[in-house]
């Protein structure tokens, strides 16, 4: 079956382009603070080129991120999965494994959502594929929003107890990818991150960022924060930031997880999420990467901010389930807003923090940077 393409547009001016291939995005446009839209994604010539190229603005499940040792227990039978990341001792089963969800051809339906128009991809993992138990229902549904944002929203359901661990691997590049991110702002709103061993797989511990490079709460210009590589055991592993973040929550609703804001372009983005940790990706393994426009990406050019549960959460008994049973319903929501660098219109001055409980009318918006 060949993949099928579709556009959505808002009145505001936001431009999406997507394919039922993976759910893969194509192209993001969106007005910067002179009213012209702007490109803010990465993207290879053609969607089928993305899998080989770091999964690039697409669907990931059934489990996002690592899971090692070959599979998983539930229920006291084991599931086996097929390596395909890491050599060695470090082999994992990544992204969902060989076959995942970003190579799937989805069914996907067009619709008007009461937020803007919305692609509705749908598909049904089998019991079994990648080693996963039981069938499993899938519906993620992206909403351009008028008011200037992606909203994704996850649903999952299954006829027997299995895992699940969905997110988006979109590569943003607020500059619309003329140079890489070294000059972005980027704050994580996350006191904690799962510490990551050889070959990225979690150690089970979930030490403090005090300290580390990976100190992200006060914001940091990513140049600076990739300086501290040499220093910093944690970033000079992954060759960058390759990490799972622990958000600090104070509830179960969406909340602010990050920023990444631009001074050249002018352009921000929050990341807002049901999710308890975000996996922040520098984008350490983008040299020589296929560009839409006919050119290669360099090491650095985008950033990622994959909303999810704890890496390897089936092998480690301290991270928060990840298990979905049948009757239950898999709910997730993440928002990536777009605005303006200082573009909070309150009285907080050049460092606004504002949450939602704010009173100064400035909708709980953030300045960048």
């Amino acid at each position: 079956m060949k993949p099928r393409f579709f556009t959505l547009r808002t009145a505001s001016g936001m431009t999406m382009k997507a394919s039922s291939l993976g759910g893969i995005v194509s192209s993001l446009k969106v007005p910067g603070p002179d009213g012209k839209p702007g490109e803010v994604l990465l993207a290879g010539p053609n969607p089928e080129s993305h899998h080989a190229h770091g999964y690039m603005n697409a669907i990931i499940g059934r489990v996002g991120n690592r899971i090692s040792g070959g599979g998983f227990d539930l229920d006291g039978e084991r599931c086996k999965m097929e390596f395909n990341s890491g050599s060695g001792k470090t082999k994992c089963t990544l992204h969902g494994g060989p076959v995942g969800f970003d190579q799937k051809i989805w069914d996907v339906r067009e619709y008007e959502a009461p937020e803007g128009p919305a692609l509705e991809f749908t598909t049904l993992s089998p019991d079994g594929d990648q080693g996963f138990p039981g069938n499993l229902f899938v519906r993620v549904v992206y909403t351009l929003c008028e008011s200037l944002a992606w909203k994704i929203d996850y649903f999952a359901v299954t006829d027997r107890p299995t895992v699940v661990n969905l997110t988006q691997h979109a590569y943003f590049n607020l500059s619309g990818g003329s140079r890489d991110i070294l000059d972005h702002w980027v704050q994580v709103n996350a006191s904690r991150f799962t510490e990551a061993g050889p070959g990225l797989i979690p150690t089970g511990r979930v030490p403090s960022v005090e300290g580390t490079a990976l100190d992200l709460r006060e914001g940091r210009v990513l140049r600076d924060a990739l300086a501290l590589r040499k220093k910093d055991a944690a970033l000079k592993s992954a060759g960058g930031i390759d990490h799972n973040f622990v958000l600090d929550r104070v509830g179960d609703g969406l909340e602010f997880a990050a920023v990444l804001a631009d001074q050249e372009s002018g352009r921000s983005m929050e990341v807002w999420t049901t999710e308890p940790g975000v996996q922040v990706y520098s984008g350490n393994f983008l040299e020589g990467t296929p560009a839409r426009d006919g050119g290669k990406y360099r090491i650095h050019h985008g950033i990622c901010f994959e909303t999810q549960h704890a890496p390897d959460s089936p092998n480690q008994p301290g991270f928060g389930s990840i298990r979905l049973d049948p009757g239950q319903t898999y709910r997730s929501t993440t928002v990536y807003r777009f605005g303006a660098v200082g573009g909070c219109d309150c009285d907080c001055g050049d460092d606004c923090h504002c949450d939602d409980n704010c009173d100064c009318g400035c909708g709980g918006g953030r300045k960048g940077n």
